[in-house]
């Protein structure tokens, strides 16, 4: 039951971000960029996105193999 409430938290939290990300694109970039902004903004957000997935991964990944060596 912990790791359900815990998964729904994060997926909340995820889309939190999702927004946060897309409307500080919306607003800072597209209006600085006028030729294209509408794919250098998906080429932005989907680069920050990527990055954040990746160093998320990468710290789960750090703890999992601590708990490991703890329950070792």
């Amino acid at each position: 039951m912990l790791k359900l409430a815990t998964s729904g938290f994060c997926l909340v939290a995820a889309l939190a971000w999702n927004e946060l990300i897309k409307t500080t694109i919306n607003e800072y970039i597209k209006p600085k960029a006028s030729v294209g902004s509408g794919i250098i903004s998906l080429a932005i957000y989907a680069f920050i996105v990527t990055s954040l997935a990746v160093l998320v991964t990468l710290q789960l990944s750090k703890i999992a193999r601590k708990l490991e060596k703890k329950k070792s």
